[in-house]
């Protein structure tokens, strides 16, 4: 008795996007991407608008007429600070400095946060060394700091990099140091049954889940390094004109306005380099983690 082969009909299921349930993601016209976009960029420009009613009725309503050098109106910073073409001159100059400094402090920083996480992350011993130095360096007061690095070093370029560097070092090595140390232990027992080596282990599994934790801290430090920037600049006086000097040339003319304006280019810098941190974290981040996912 002999058994009659019967061709059994194959699955068409061979594609996760066929299967049941599962639709094929459409991507919306443009018109619909530019009504996103414009929806996200509403509410900051709301609150743009509700500042600026406010600063209105301090200057005008709050404020005597005498004393309204000391805050005058946007339109008037606007003008004296960015449609002046000498000021405007002046706070261009001065900015292109300060982010010199401020981006080469922050890559500095980088470097050397990143290093000694990476070796504080290798033994407990190490860390416990090594870490109360880097807690210690960040409670000093940059004011006290500062002078004493220009006395050593010289009011120079190096100076300046030096105080952000110093400032922006923290949050690198602390973030760092804990995405390198939160690695999942199960993680860690699948590269010792496969008896990978320390170097393989940093390389393929620990540097790259602490990637968020870098970037966290990459985005914290933006700031801190714009503002050693400017209190270097501010307290040396010598050197290259940066945006710390204006505000003191500003300070001590009383011109409230250029000020201000001062402050502006300052606030901007340091929301720029954010943003692009935050634009590459994203880019990185955004095809295994939930963080910078929409």
């Amino acid at each position: 008795m002999t058994a009659t082969a019967v061709d059994t009909p194959r699955s068409t299921a061979t594609n996760p996007v066929t299967e049941v349930g599962a639709a094929p993601r459409s991507r919306p016209n443009p018109l619909v991407r530019a009504l996103r976009t414009l929806s996200k960029a509403l509410g900051p420009l709301a609150v743009l608008l509700v500042a600026c009613g406010i600063w209105y009725v301090i200057t005008y309503v709050v404020l005597p007429s005498h004393q309204r050098f000391l805050l005058p109106p946007p339109h008037e910073v606007v003008q004296d600070g960015f449609l002046d073409s000498r000021t405007r001159g002046e706070l261009l100059r001065g900015l292109l400095s300060t982010t010199r400094v401020a981006l080469s402090g922050l890559t500095l920083a980088f470097v050397l946060g990143t290093t000694f996480a990476i070796v504080m992350a290798q033994a407990r011993w190490i860390e416990r060394s090594f870490y109360p130095y880097a807690v210690i360096l960040q409670t000093i007061p940059v004011l006290a700091l500062t002078p004493l690095v220009g006395l050593w070093m010289g009011f120079n370029f190096r100076s300046r990099v030096l105080i952000c560097t110093i400032l922006a070092l923290f949050p690198i090595i602390t973030n760092t140091l804990f995405g390198l140390r939160s690695t999942a232990q199960a993680h860690h027992e699948l590269f010792s049954l496969h008896t990978a080596s320390r170097w393989t282990r940093l390389v393929r599994l620990q540097l790259p889940s602490a990637l968020p934790s870098v970037f966290t801290g990459l985005r914290t430090s933006a700031g801190l390094s714009v503002i050693g920037a400017i209190v270097a600049d501010f307290f040396f006086r010598q050197g290259e004109k940066g945006i710390g000097r204006l505000l003191d040339v500003y300070r001590s003319q009383l011109a409230t306005d250029k000020l201000i304006a001062g402050v502006m280019c300052s606030a901007s810098l340091g929301v720029a380099v954010f943003l692009v941190i935050t634009v590459v974290s994203n880019r990185a981040l955004r095809s295994w983690h939930d963080s910078a996912r929409p």
